[in-house]
């Protein structure tokens, strides 16, 4: 990852408003997270044939990557559980509805442009492939498409908002 890509994805965090994010490749492990306190830590870990990514005017710290177990990885708990969705959307069951969920980390938009109306709303019948929002990432627009037909139940995020990678944005029901 060059140092452009990285103050790009500084640059996007910061209008984006997160408070944290993990990147991590096979090269290289980003962790970016807003200080909260006075009290700055950095840390750098040389890994070798990896050259150290300098600190920016941030302080913020590329680290090169390295190894981790599967049990040492836990998941992100900023995007709502299956179970929080059961809760946020009502007392009827909803265990036949099925997630459409982010694909990347970035900003959520329901329509092409501010002009236009959104891709999808509660109640539309989508089809497979079908596009139903648009995720902005470091300035690219990315079209999220439908991965089965079904009718839109409940859209869990609000336009112009921040969303989690794997984050549930819509509600469909298949049947």
């Amino acid at each position: 990852m060059k140092i452009s890509e990285i103050r790009n994805l500084l640059d996007f965090i910061a209008k984006a408003g997160l408070d944290e994010v993990e990147l991590e490749t096979d090269d290289i492990k980003l962790k970016i997270k807003k200080n909260s306190s006075p009290e700055v830590h950095q840390s750098i870990i040389h890994s070798p044939g990896v050259p150290s990514m300098p600190s920016d005017a941030t302080g913020l710290v590329a680290i090169p990557s390295q190894p981790t177990s599967p049990s040492a990885t836990t998941p992100s708990s900023t995007s709502p559980s299956e179970e929080e969705i059961k809760e946020s959307t009502g007392s009827e069951d909803k265990s036949n509805y099925v997630a459409i969920k982010s694909p990347m980390i970035g900003t959520f938009y329901k329509s092409p442009n501010p002009e236009s109306g959104p891709f999808v709303q509660v109640g539309d019948r989508i089809s497979k492939g079908q596009a139903v929002c648009i995720i902005e990432a470091m300035k690219l627009f990315n079209e999220i498409e439908a991965e089965q037909a079904g009718t839109i139940v409940e859209v869990l995020v609000e336009d112009s908002s921040p969303v989690e990678f794997d984050q549930p944005l819509f509600l469909i029901d298949p049947a």
